[in-house]
């Protein structure tokens, strides 16, 4: 099926958005949300799928939408097959592409910006704390190295960008632009969630070292919203090899940019195709978090894995 089979699906359904790696479809009151197996870096999306990986995005969201509902409502209705072709007003062995990978949702007006928790100094976050002592104007300790944990969770907002990169903004611009109690709202649930994450993680043999949610209003009600403790939205590590001699690599596709920067890639041009041993260690490490997130395997549907199709790129 792959990329093909998906656009087949969904042919003929008022698409709201087609974002870098996801299908949003228009359902009037109710979204319905497609993960493809696209992945994009730098900006740009790679012309090689990364096989399930849609389907680890929606089912770990699902994980965690049905695992923090009673911290914060969300806009999940369902992942099943059946009552989403009953919404599509279609049959659903026409729809067997979006197993697993589409998830039906409340229509939300939703907050433009990311609400980012960090429980350990990594990336932006350690590079803004080099040149000034803080991430995005919360000020830490002197001293603090790549992978530290901090004493606290801190809260550092970030700018939602349809194209480009997100910006990290100081609490005081959040605050600004949708006011002073629903600021302190969003960074309030924002650490609880990142609290029951680490913690569940931790459990799993996982470090989660930060995270971002979104946030949107359904009737007045503040609501959890887009995905939830993603690979993609999520930076994991093992817990041992922290542990043991603060290895930091992560369950996410910071592997596919690393072979990227040492491709020779120039970023300005389209990319290269991964190679098929890049793919199969990439699918491995979503499929990895899954397993120890959730304790079971990713419900994989009928078909060979993997049989997906090249994608364009950008």
């Amino acid at each position: 099926m792959g990329a093909a089979g998906i656009a087949e699906a969904l042919r003929g359904l008022p698409l709201l958005r087609r974002g870098k790696v996801r299908e949003l479809v228009d359902l009037g009151e109710r979204l319905l949300l497609v993960a493809t197996d696209r992945l994009s870096a730098f900006d740009w999306v790679l012309p090689t799928p990364i096989p399930d990986r849609g389907r680890v995005l929606t089912q770990l969201s699902r994980f965690w939408f049905e695992r923090t509902r009673a911290l914060v409502p969300n806009h999940m209705i369902t992942t099943e097959l059946e009552p989403i072709a009953a919404a599509l007003g279609r049959p659903a062995a026409a729809l067997g592409a979006l197993e697993g990978r589409a998830m039906l949702v409340r229509r939300a007006a939703r907050i433009d910006f990311e609400c980012v928790v960090r429980g350990y100094l990594a990336g932006s976050g350690y590079r803004d704390y080099r040149q000034t002592g803080a991430v995005c104007g919360v000020e830490l300790p002197s001293g603090l190295e790549p992978g530290d944990r901090l004493a606290e969770p801190i809260f550092t907002p970030a700018t939602k960008a349809e194209t480009g990169h997100d910006e990290n903004v100081p609490f005081a611009a959040l605050a600004s632009a949708v006011g002073a109690e629903t600021a302190e709202r969003l960074r309030a649930i924002s650490i609880l969630l990142y609290r029951e994450l680490h913690a569940h993680a931790l459990e799993r043999g996982l470090i989660l070292a930060d995270t971002k949610f979104e946030f949107g209003r359904i009737d007045g009600e503040l609501v959890l919203i887009d995905e939830a403790g993603t690979p993609d939205s999520s930076r994991y590590w093992d817990r041992a090899a922290w542990e043991e001699r603060r290895c930091m690599d992560s369950f996410d596709k910071q592997f596919v940019r690393d072979w990227l920067e040492a491709s020779g890639w120039d970023k300005s041009s389209p990319p290269p195709a991964l190679p098929p041993e890049i793919v199969a260690q990439t699918r491995e490490r979503y499929l990895e978090a899954f397993r120890r997130l959730t304790g079971s395997e990713l419900p994989l549907p009928a078909g060979p894995a993997g049989a997906g199709e090249q994608e364009p790129a950008r």
